[in-house]
């Protein structure tokens, strides 16, 4: 009984902070998805697709969790159990993307993939430090956001440094390797965002 108060606290107090941060992170990712699919079609990266649908994910997470700030705490379980399935979208698209990869097997070009990795990761740092503050305030919702920016930010020098290999070694191996890797990092954060809707739900009991 006395953590379920703790959590009604926590829910009252977080949201007039977090809203416009949400908000904000869900622009940034929704305007950075365009240019980065754009750029990865362009070029035929398997990690720029990978990650461009990682920010079109962001977007909607924090869409949602913004709309599910003023929710009771069950209901925002529930919402961070169906942010899980949302980030593990990008890690399936990522497998199919790499198997379309391994058929065709041409390099992407190196210089725009090394370019747009060294620009995503501005983005992400600016999404993550933006998050931080709230990544444990406000249960699974800002975890999930805060995940899914953690994750990009890790990509980015991975998908600047694959732009680079390829400049030195034109094949498809270190974009395909990177691509791999956004989908395990997605795998594992989905299942760390299962873990904090399950202890909102007991919480809510």
């Amino acid at each position: 009984m006395t953590r379920a108060v703790t959590v009604d606290d926590a829910a009252r107090s977080e949201p007039p902070a977090l809203c416009p941060v949400v908000a904000g992170v869900a622009a940034l990712n929704l305007g950075h998805f365009g240019i980065e699919i754009a750029v990865a079609l362009a070029i035929g990266s398997m990690a720029l697709i990978a990650d461009s649908l990682d920010f079109l994910e962001g977007a909607v997470t924090n869409l949602l969790i913004f709309a599910g700030l003023s929710w009771s705490a069950r209901n925002r379980a529930r919402l961070g159990t169906a942010m899980a399935f949302v980030l593990l979208v990008p890690a399936l698209a990522a497998a199919h993307a790499a198997y379309e990869k391994v058929a065709d097997f041409g390099a992407p070009a190196a210089l725009p993939l090394t370019l747009t990795g060294l620009g995503t990761l501005a983005v992400n740092l600016t999404r993550a430090l933006m998050l931080t503050r709230h990544r444990a305030g406000f249960g699974s919702l800002t975890r999930a956001a805060y995940l899914s920016a953690r994750n990009d930010a890790f990509a980015s020098p991975a998908i600047a440094a694959a732009g680079a290999a390829t400049v030195r070694d034109p094949t498809p191996w270190p974009d395909l390797v990177v691509s791999a890797g956004i989908a395990i990092l997605n795998a594992d954060s989905a299942v760390d965002i299962f873990r904090a809707a399950a202890d909102e739900r007991r919480a809510a009991r």
